[in-house]
């Protein structure tokens, strides 16, 4: 378990379990992950540890329409707003395909710090179902904070039955020093499939950890794709399940860092039955003293033969004091799979840049196109062309 051996008493650790009405035992019990915890030994939460997390004051429905007027999203489909923690139902949608439901507990992952953080101090999020063989089109999640030390901890569930298929666009944002602390609980069934892009430009001076659960039955598909674009310290986690034959996960992305931030992507993908495949591809982009982090690992069954589970991760250096910590990681008790991962690191290419400033670009610009071609292979893993065509131009930003 990644739990720490001696727990720290912190003002932050405190002020969590003083909020949590009585529901913070695991979370005192667990403490505030230090560097001594492996899977947090890349991502240390000092700031966290020492700040006095408050809980968010409500916004109004103007406030929360200047932010969300700032965001590239999607014209059409339904849409969901929540400013510090609260729905905004004047500036919220959602189509007849989509149904909401009463929130079910699902695993309570009590290995995972952001999952019992969440679970202590737990906010209602958004539960919906799509019935079996229903196109529900596009969803944007759109979670807006805004305010000086003050966390949120909104826990989302989405249930896709048979045959059915949703595009959910998850967008984060805001302005000020806060915490995000939001789970989504995802649940594919046969021969569903839910594509999930997720847009995380939080505030540069807050904190995301963001944890996903995702169960996937036979010939179902989750297919995911997440930029990490925003956050002084940002941390997405996916714990995805192949119960049932035939099913598919991937969790690719973007980490674009600078100034002294630090992005991490980590992932345990769980091949539980045979003939299932999984995908990963992760592109890091660091420049100043930026720190970027990979952890991702593939956990294959006795049962689940025929496994197919790629992984990579590739980063980019800008500068000499930027920093990656790639740990890719398998885990194989089947005998018949066929299972890769790897990880590459490097700077730009002198030649590739010499050549286009000898045609008369700038350095600058022919540095931005250098990198954008870096991350063109991972920007085609998202299928959907708008939301592909909104990750660009942030990018860009």
């Amino acid at each position: 378990m990644n739990v720490a051996t001696t727990v720290q008493t912190s003002p932050g650790l405190e002020a969590f379990v003083g909020r949590s009405a009585g529901q913070g035992t695991a979370l005192s019990a667990m403490g505030i992950p230090t560097r001594r915890v492996e899977a947090w030994r890349y991502t240390p939460l000092r700031a966290f540890a020492d700040t006095v997390w408050a809980e968010a004051a409500a916004l109004s429905d103007a406030q929360a329409q200047i932010v969300l007027a700032g965001l590239p999203l999607p014209e059409a489909g339904s849409r969901v707003v929540f400013a510090n923690g609260r729905r905004v139902e004047a500036l919220s949608s959602l189509s007849d395909s989509i149904v909401s439901t009463a929130a079910e507990a699902e695993d309570p992952l009590e290995d995972r710090f952001s999952a019992v953080l969440n679970a202590a101090l737990v906010q209602d999020g958004l539960s919906v179902r799509v019935s079996a063989g229903t196109d529900a089109g596009m969803l944007a999640l759109v979670s807006l904070t805004v305010g000086e030390n003050i966390s949120t901890h909104l826990r989302h569930r989405i249930v896709l039955e048979e045959g059915a298929s949703l595009t959910l666009f998850d967008v984060n944002a805001g302005e000020g020093r806060y915490v995000t602390n939001p789970r989504l609980d995802i649940v594919v069934g046969k021969g569903a499939r839910l594509t999930h892009v997720k847009l995380q430009q939080d505030s540069l001076t807050a904190g995301h950890l963001a944890i996903v659960a995702a169960s996937v039955d036979g010939n179902g598909n989750y297919d995911s794709f997440t930029l990490n674009n925003g956050s002084e310290l940002a941390r997405h986690e996916v714990v995805a399940k192949l119960t049932t034959a035939h099913a598919q996960v991937h969790v690719n992305g973007i980490q674009i860092v600078d100034g002294s931030r630090l992005n991490d992507l980590t992932s345990m993908i769980h091949h539980a039955a045979p003939d299932c495949g999984s995908r990963q591809t992760v592109k890091t982009v660091l420049s100043e003293s930026g720190q970027g982090v990979f952890q991702g690992k593939i956990l294959v069954d006795r049962i689940a033969q025929k496994t197919d589970g790629y992984q990579m991760n590739q980063a980019l250096l800008l500068s000499e004091k930027a920093q990656i910590n790639s740990k890719p990681e398998l885990e194989i008790y089947a005998d018949d799979v066929k299972c890769s991962h790897g990880a590459t690191v490097g700077a730009l290419d002198d030649e590739q840049l010499f050549y286009l400033r000898s045609r008369g670009i700038p350095e600058a610009e022919a540095r931005d196109i250098l990198v954008r071609a870096f991350l063109l292979d991972a920007l085609d893993l998202v299928t959907d062309e708008t939301l592909r065509d909104l990750l660009q131009g942030s990018i860009r930003a």
